[in-house]
């Protein structure tokens, strides 16, 4: 029996097992393109290297960041190898929570018996070094509760690594008098940011730390699983969203579309996000994410209200703000 073939009369005897013993197993691929895996992989970590050298440099000199410096960093590579390792500290750091998110979807899915293929990471260059990573999830969601678990396991993941590197970052940085309003681009403050700039630099002002490359890092994860938390369309907050009410969840995706189109004037990119959102909502109105039955377990509740702490902790309204000199 395929997972389509999966009916009302037979779900129940799956999905309710609390242990994961008797789910539905896909068949596994028997021609899965590792290759391809970590090319992809290798390829993402060089980029960012590149980028974590010249932030480096940059904070070895204590001077704030500048795409001039970001740029030459790809060029200078070839006539200075050696400065390549002092970008290093920042790929792993940055590296290891966007594994650690994707892993926590692939190892539910695993567990589930979903068919979804190993991590794709994203290389490119820009000022992050990447555009992230994904998995591909190739066959039925059995349940809401399978979906929910899905959803959610990626940010935890995520949250609970860049969490010690945020801290371990930030005990690394330096004060410099005015350094955030420096340089050509402007790193925005999230709240989880704030409240650990609080108490391991009391009294400095957001404005004064210079965050080292590793606590950047971070700031990059924490963007990141505040961008899969949205609850909009297929990102893991809308995931979670319809999971807990699919009929609401519709309208609370154009909700947030709405929400970031306001949320442009702060920050452009925004209006970039809320473009791609009402492309990816068009594509999932015509497809079920999950079935009806059965209903969410009450427990996944409270897992729902944590996710909702992390996205207001690692949300932040003007991310980037250019300042070309």
């Amino acid at each position: 029996m395929s997972p389509q073939d999966y009916s009302a009369a037979t779900y129940p005897a799956y999905v309710e097992n609390g242990k994961g013993r008797g789910f539905p197993r896909a068949l596994p691929r028997l021609h899965e393109r590792y290759w391809l895996h970590g090319l992809l992989f290798l390829i993402t970590l060089v980029t960012t290297t590149l980028v974590g050298s010249s932030l480096q440099a940059d904070f070895n000199r204590n001077l704030p960041f500048d795409v001039e410096h970001y740029l030459n960093a790809f060029v200078n590579v070839w006539s200075h190898p050696g400065i390549v390792w002092q970008g290093l500290p920042f790929s792993l750091t940055l590296l290891t929570i966007l594994l650690a998110h994707e892993f926590g979807h692939y190892l539910t899915c695993l567990y589930y018996g979903v068919d979804a293929s190993l991590p794709y990471f994203l290389p490119a260059p820009t000022l992050m070094g990447t555009f992230g990573a994904f998995i591909r999830i190739r066959s039925a969601i059995y349940s809401k509760r399978v979906l929910f678990d899905i959803g959610v396991a990626g940010p935890l993941a995520g949250f609970v690594f860049l969490m010690p590197a945020l801290a371990v970052g930030l005990a690394f940085s330096k004060v410099i008098p005015g350094i955030a309003h420096q340089g050509d681009i402007q790193f925005g403050t999230p709240g989880l940011l704030w409240i650990l700039q609080k108490a391991i630099f009391p009294g400095v002002p957001a404005a004064d730390i210079y965050l080292h490359p590793v606590a950047r890092a971070a700031w990059i994860g924490i963007l990141a699983t505040a961008l899969n938390l949205l609850p909009s369309s297929q990102l893991d907050g809308g995931h979670i969203v319809y999971a807990l009410a699919p009929r609401v969840h519709r309208a609370v995706s154009w909700i947030t579309v709405i929400v970031l189109v306001y949320l442009g004037h702060r920050y452009v990119g925004w209006r970039v996000w809320a473009g791609l959102l009402i492309v990816m909502n068009g594509i999932t109105y015509r497809q079920q994410q999950a079935p009806e039955f059965p209903r969410l377990p009450a427990s996944r509740w409270a897992l729902a209200l944590l996710a909702m702490i992390m996205l207001g902790l690692t949300f932040t309204i003007s991310p980037f703000q250019m300042s070309w000199r």
